[in-house]
């Protein structure tokens, strides 16, 4: 049977400007994917565009783009989702939103072995 984890890595934060999710240690998982709900858009709609990056993490301290690329919700409870794999020790999700707009979220991390 596999293992399987799922952590809640932000609850009810707002993204401002330039952002970045908790960092989660998560080596033991062969595939992980972030779930991200809004629950409220100011200064955004449903015609917006925002987008975070996966990025990877040796150490959970330096960070670099793993290449993978989350469309942001901008319309309250709407969801959407990232797959990752082959990401080594250390996931977060980053980003920046344009002046005068914020997502409060949930940010779920999904992990399984």
């Amino acid at each position: 049977m596999r293992e399987s984890h799922t952590s809640v890595v932000e609850r009810n934060t707002t993204w401002r400007g330039e952002f970045a999710s908790e960092p989660y240690e998560c080596a033991w998982a062969g595939e992980a994917i972030f779930f991200v709900r809004c629950l409220s858009a100011d200064g955004l709609d449903e015609y917006d565009w925002a987008d975070a990056r996966v990025q990877i993490s040796p150490d959970g301290m330096h960070w670099c783009d793993e290449g993978n690329h989350i469309n942001l919700p901008t319309v309250a409870d709407e969801v959407t989702f990232v797959r990752v794999s082959h990401f080594g020790g250390w996931l977060r999700l980053a980003g920046e939103l344009r002046e005068e707009t914020a997502l409060t979220v949930l940010v779920y991390l999904a992990l399984k072995e």
